[in-house]
């Protein structure tokens, strides 16, 4: 018996963890990674392995997963043949992106890297009054939940790594849309708007600050400004969406 398409299937969190993406309910024998020893353990977490079914024509569910993903590195593309597609969806952050005929070794080979790498990153950021929680990509403030859109939440996780510093709107489509280009939308201001809202419907307004400079800050009372960070040097994008 068949799900209704599009539908979604998520398992727990871990090295044998994964989850599964697809228009249908079955998983490919060649995909499963039952067969390699990995535990599916029903749960809404997105911390784990999620793998996609990126197949010609079955492809929809998938993309609009990984159009709504906060953070696409636990996501692994499967069935694409074209090397251009490959490369396309690495460069906007997937995990991995693999052929149709990729082998269960190493197919769980890659996913057990993976998972490793997620598993080392921090699950829970303190800031100020408020508690990030990696796993359920969402914020609370005591035991106030602030109910955060993926992307308000990712926001949020990239001002909250560095408080106090200024993130700049450039930075801001990179690190949290994926996007080496201006896409001439104001999609950052909507999303820090709605992200503010929230915040101050739970009693915690002005802690995102608009830089006198351009770009947003979060601002923590008592908290030590952080020195320059090297690693997030940029420059204004050209035309072609490389940084000058």
């Amino acid at each position: 018996m068949r799900c209704p398409a599009p539908v979604e299937r998520r398992w727990g969190v871990g090295v044998s963890s994964f989850g599964w993406v697809a228009v249908g309910c079955e998983l490919p024998p060649q995909w499963d990674l039952r067969r390699a020893g990995w535990t599916l353990v029903p749960a809404r977490s997105s911390g784990g392995v999620v793998l996609l079914d990126w197949r010609r024509g079955r492809d929809a569910a998938a993309r609009q997963w990984l159009a709504g993903a906060a953070d696409p590195s636990g996501c692994v593309a499967l069935g694409i043949d074209c090397a251009g597609e490959r490369a396309r969806l690495l460069a906007a952050g997937s995990g991995d992106a693999l052929r149709a005929d990729v082998g269960l070794a190493e197919l769980a080979q890659r996913a057990r890297r993976i998972a490793a790498a997620r598993d080392s990153l921090p699950r829970r950021l303190e800031v100020g009054p408020l508690t990030l929680d990696l796993l359920h990509r969402d914020a609370r403030t005591g035991a106030r939940w602030l109910a955060l859109h993926p992307r308000e939440f990712a926001l949020l996780w990239r001002l909250a790594e560095r408080p106090g510093e200024r993130v700049s709107r450039t930075r801001l489509l990179r690190d949290v849309w994926r996007l080496d280009f201006e896409p001439g939308t104001n999609r950052v201001e909507v999303h820090v708007s709605r992200l503010r809202a929230k915040l101050a419907a739970a009693g915690i307004a002005g802690l995102v600050e608009t830089d006198p400079e351009g770009g947003y800050r979060l601002s923590v009372p008592h908290a030590k400004p952080p020195p320059p960070s090297p690693e997030r040097a940029e420059g204004p994008l050209c035309a072609s969406g490389i940084s000058c």
